[in-house]
Formats: structure tokens, sequence, C-alpha cells
């Protein structure tokens, strides 16, 4: 392209890492760009994110520059992105995933089992909260919120026992080996679209649409869907207590989920075919149907993230739009306030 590309980003260190990352790679194709940082409200505001909107305030100032031609382009963790589509925007790629499990960071080197009873661990996420009570009923688990770097210096102050971080925001800012357990995908499911990047831009936009499209990872994007269509079939916002993880396999696309219900965890694997967008929908959008007419029914739209139980103890402080589908062959996205962690 010809003219300079304005990606616009969040402030933190992992949003600039994550888009850096993009902004390197279209220059590796040519392209001339330059970053365009954006203070969200969920940088700024301390709230409790169900209180403030959820992980959508971290999307919500970057679409507004998108549409107001403030910037060409917008990298987004794609588990932030809300499941409703965003009315002029593309989703123009879904590059290759980074690992999307969860990363358990503890004192001494220990994993979650060697954790001692009662021990307290931080999280911002109703879903890391209910898996983590699901599988030590023992522990604390107490609210956080702040960049990876306040977390990390909970555990090392002593103020916490460990915490939960994802792993792909670890690794993206070169502190993958900070992590003292990686946790199962199937058993600690992981949050839609956890470990990719979306890149939006304006759908009339077309050259930055094409530009950007050359990055999409036509595998990632199927897994994605799935997890996404599962997400938005529920009625659930991206800050619900709703893990799903998709994965191909050959020619199938097999889905891992678990859920906070009513009456507890529910958790499921199924598998569907791993054809096209549509398939990857229908398997997510089936998958919600059968849980909603089974064991939680009567549950959409009402999966409160504030109803996971919580356990008795202080809180700690500290501080997809429209789908474009690129031309290219087809292969066979409670929060957590910092983007990917």
């Amino acid at each position: 392209m010809t003219r300079r590309l304005r990606l616009g980003t969040r402030r933190s260190a992992l949003a600039t890492t994550q888009s850096g990352w993009v902004a390197d790679a279209l220059r590796a194709r040519g392209a001339d760009v330059e970053l365009v940082e954006i203070t969200t409200r969920g940088d700024t505001d301390r709230a409790p994110l169900a209180v403030i909107g959820g992980t959508g305030v971290f999307v919500s100032a970057l679409r507004e520059a998108l549409l107001a031609g403030e910037v060409d382009l917008a990298v987004h963790s794609l588990k932030d992105l809300p499941t409703a589509p965003a009315e002029g925007l593309a989703l123009a790629a879904v590059p290759e995933r980074e690992d999307p499990r969860d990363a358990l960071v503890a004192a001494g080197g220990r994993t979650l089992a060697q954790l001692p009873r009662g021990a307290r661990v931080g999280t911002g996420s109703p879903r890391r909260r209910a898996l983590l009570l699901d599988a030590r009923p023992d522990l604390q688990v107490l609210p956080v919120r702040g960049n990876v770097d306040t977390r990390l210096r909970m555990v090392s102050s002593g103020e916490l026992d460990a915490v939960v971080l994802a792993a792909a925001g670890l690794a993206r800012l070169g502190r993958l080996g900070e992590a003292t357990e990686l946790l199962p995908a199937r058993a600690f499911v992981p949050a839609p679209g956890q470990g990719a990047l979306a890149v939006e831009c304006r759908a009339d936009d077309e050259p930055v649409v094409a530009a950007v499209g050359a990055l999409d990872s036509p595998a990632d994007r199927l897994a994605v869907l799935a997890e996404r269509q599962l997400l938005a079939s529920l009625e659930a916002g991206c800050s619900a207590p709703v893990g799903a993880h998709a994965r191909l396999d050959g020619g199938a696309l097999h889905l891992s989920l678990a859920v906070q219900g009513p009456d507890g965890l529910v958790r499921r694997d199924v598998t569907g075919v791993a054809g096209d967008p549509a398939a990857a929908r229908a398997l997510g959008a089936r998958t919600a149907a059968e849980l909603l007419a089974g064991p939680l029914a009567g549950a959409a739209g009402v999966l409160d993230p504030l109803a996971v139980p919580a356990t008795p103890a202080r809180p700690v402080a500290g501080g997809g739009g429209q789908e474009h589908t690129p031309d290219r062959a087809t292969a066979g996205p409670r929060p957590d306030p910092e983007s990917g962690s």
C-alpha cells in the first residue's frame, strides 16, 4: 500500500506488544504502519468490569476511533471482542493463535495441586474462579485488577500465593518462563478466543481489508468462530463464566466447554465437521441449544458472572465485528482487564 496505515492500540505493555507484532507483520509485506495509542475506559476505571460493561470496555474506544477515521485498523485480544456484530467494521484477520491455555504463576514454583490448603489465588475472571473452585474448593479465590506486572508482583511480594493468567500474554511479553504450570485446556477450559488476536478495520476500506487479510489464519478463524458462536448462542457476554476451546484435527472440529450453570459446572466435549465458517458456527450453536435444553435450561441471557460462588475473603487491591473471509484457501476468539491476560 502507498498510504501510511494508522494502527490503533491500547497503551498497556501487552497491547502495544500485540499491536507491534501485527504492525511488523504488515511491514514485512511492504506496508508503512504507525501505532496510535488510545486510552479506553477499562484502562482508567478501576471499578469491577462487570459493573462498567465487561471486557467490551477495552474495545469500544478503539472501534469509535476506527469509525471516526482516526485510525485505519485496530488490534484486540479476541477474547475481549463482543460477539455482536459492529456495524461498519470487518474482522479482517485472525492471525495465527498463540497458546490458548491458562498459566498458573505460584510462589515456590508450585503447581495447582501443590498449593497449600486455603491458598490465596488471584484472578479477575469468573470463568477462572469457577474452574479453580471446581478443582480445589478449599482455595481462597480473590478478585484482582491490573496489568501483568501488577499481578505477578502480588505473588512475588507474598500478597497472593498464586495468580492465573493467559499463557499467550506471558509469552508475548517474554515472561512465559515465570509460569509454574500450564493448565491443560481439556480440564481448565480457556475463554472463547483466548490466545487469538482480532484485527478490525472499516468494512468499506477495501485496500486495508485486503492488506490485513494476508495475516489471516483460516484454521484459527474456524476454531474461534465455533467458540464465539457458543458464547453468542448462550446469550452470555464475554465476561460470563464460559470456557470454550476448539481445535482442528483432520476433517473434524473438536469443541471442549465448561460453563458455570445454576447447579454447578457443566462440561462437554463435542465434535463436528471442520468444513467452513458456517459449519463452525453450526457446531457452536447446536451445542448451546443442547445445553439450554438440558443442564442450562432457563439460563439463556442470565449467565451472571457474579453468580459463581464467591470465596469469603477480602478483595485484593491493585492496580466481533462483521466477518470478512479473505480470498484464500480455507483450512481443512469475570474478565481479565489486561488484554490477552
